[in-house]
């Protein structure tokens, strides 16, 4: 058909344009956050507006149309998808040179802004690892209210400017017939608003007496930690982070003391060498350790589509470092065994919430009775007697994190909804109380919720964290299904490589499920693992 040999070759202009752009502003992103230079913030800027030049020419953006529109009439199922991509990816970037510019300054400087703040707790400046540590382990009440109020004070300096972000990403959206930005990012991941909500509304009813019981306990046993009176009223920080994310230390199964002598780097080369995935080369380009300038969050990064994909970390010998070190490389596996056979725009997981699903998967482990055994080499007769209690620690930590995404869910579809709302401090805590369970301080007027990185520079993205979450229950048991469990078992890493990794993005992300698992996306797993079953039969 001469329309699909068209199509295939616009396919490979497009490709041989953009590939070096993506590749060079990875790179650039990579800089500012392993270093925090300005002149990389501009260079993430410049070479932004280069890749948008890519999709001003309003004929290629009709010709795309035409090619999408006519995607079920082509022979071939991989440039059908192809197309599919392609059109989202013009679509998400019809924004104007001028309104594009404005959004990567903005994007920019907010990056900026928080790769070098640091807080300022009792006259000195600590980092966002020194603070986690404060929460986690200090008893002095006073210090801890410092910390977690340092923790805050970037939110103070972002929130006009998330605000003006919130209305630049409003005005493309609205332009391009979306209701708002929100919206508009729903479409642009396949995902449907209104599913969406819904099944956020079933979990928050199916949790809801689990969450109750779990966060009744865990108040109970920090104010015996904390020596706080049994009938206070607990402080939001009382708890192990600053959003109340993550399980505080209150279980027996001490975490952090299973990894207090760990070299992290090293036993996730081990645990990984154990399913059959070589990470090292992977490592040897990643940035792994805390210093001054460098981003202080985690995350994985592809550089490329031909195999450089980089980790960054801020390590410490803890739980919370070896079960992020763990996640981030799921994400880095993912990147790494895509094949080269795949077409560049296939060469990508399916979603976001898929190499989520995978990441979630790998940092589960750290929790898991034998992979702490066999993997971490931890003493079997103390890991036995802690089974139990690290099964309860996991469902706590699952349970205290779904009700965290539903604050981010609903809060961010408020912000888009309108951005100028003047009781968005309001809003945050209402949400914060009526999904955590967690009240404001008293007298507390601030934006606290502009100090949380991802409202800012990963905007409507917490949802695909539990979606891969879900995911990643349904793929534990399917692997155990098919070949015994994930620990220390190479033909578990084959399944994953050669039956979800191989496909690319060559499906949606919930066929993707299907065609792997033979079962499409099924919450119930999640259920039955974190609520109905929480402890081990």
């Amino acid at each position: 058909m001469a329309e699909a040999e068209e199509a295939q070759n616009f396919v490979d202009y497009f490709v041989t344009e953009v590939a070096p752009i993506w590749k060079a502003l990875a790179l650039a992103r990579w800089n500012l956050a392993t270093t925090g230079a300005s002149q990389y913030r501009d260079e993430v800027v410049e070479l932004r507006k280069r890749e948008h030049r890519l999709y001003e020419d309003a004929d290629d953006w009709e010709r795309v149309q035409s090619f999408y529109a006519a995607r079920e009439e082509y022979a071939d199922p991989l440039l059908a998808r192809q197309m599919e991509v392609l059109h989202r990816t013009f679509l998400t970037n019809q924004s104007t040179p001028e309104e594009n510019e404005a959004i990567a300054e903005l994007e920019a400087d907010i990056q900026e802004l928080f790769t070098n703040h640091r807080a300022v707790v009792g006259g000195r400046t600590i980092s966002d690892n020194e603070i986690a540590t404060i929460l986690r382990n200090e008893t002095d009440d006073g210090l801890r209210r410092a910390a977690w109020e340092g923790s805050k004070e970037v939110g103070a300096q972002a929130a006009a400017r998330i605000r003006e972000l919130a209305h630049r990403r409003n005005d493309v959206a609205r332009r391009l017939g979306f209701r708002d930005h929100y919206a508009f990012s729903l479409y642009r991941q396949e995902i449907d608003e209104v599913e969406l909500f819904a099944l956020f509304d079933r979990l928050a009813l199916e949790t809801a007496d689990s969450f109750t019981a779990v966060k009744e306990e865990v108040d109970e046993r920090l104010r015996a930690r904390l020596g706080l009176d049994d009938s206070a009223t607990l402080q939001p920080w009382h708890y192990a982070d600053p959003f109340f994310q993550e399980a505080p230390p209150v279980y027996e199964a001490d975490l952090n003391a299973l990894f207090a002598d760990v070299d992290v780097a090293a036993m996730s080369i081990r645990a990984y060498d154990g399913m059959g995935l070589e990470v090292r080369d992977i490592l040897e380009r990643s940035d792994l350790y805390e210093r001054e300038g460098k981003n202080q969050h985690a995350f994985c990064t592809r550089i490329d589509r031909e195999g450089d994909t980089r980790v960054l970390c801020n390590l410490r010998s803890d739980s919370r470092w070896m079960s992020t070190m763990m996640h981030e490389l799921g994400h880095a596996i993912y990147n790494k065994y895509l094949p080269l056979s795949l077409p560049y725009l296939l060469r990508t997981p399916a979603h976001t919430n898929s190499t989520e699903a995978l990441a979630m998967l790998m940092g589960r482990l750290t929790r898991n009775p034998r992979w702490l055994r066999d993997v971490a080499k931890r003493d079997p007769q103390a890991i036995g007697e802690l089974e139990d209690e690290l099964a309860r620690e996991h469902a706590a930590a699952q349970l205290i994190f779904l009700r965290w995404v539903m604050v981010m869910l609903h809060f961010e579809r408020a912000l888009y909804a309108n951005p100028d709302r003047q009781d968005l401090d309001n809003l945050w805590w209402a949400l914060v109380q009526r999904y955590q369970q967690v009240r404001r301080p008293t007298g507390r007027e601030a934006p606290d919720w502009a100090a949380k990185y991802h409202i800012a520079l990963a905007p409507v993205y917490y949802h695909n964290y539990i979606l891969g979450e879900l995911i990643a229950s349904q793929l534990e048991q399917w692997v155990a299904d098919e070949t015994g469990g994930l620990v220390e078992n190479p033909a578990a890493g084959r399944l994953l490589v050669e039956r979800f990794i191989a496909h690319g993005a060559r499906y949606s992300w919930d066929k993707l499920v299907q065609v792997a698992t033979g079962e499409l996306p099924n919450p119930s797993y999640y259920v039955a693992q974190f609520v109905d079953n929480p402890t081990p039969a």
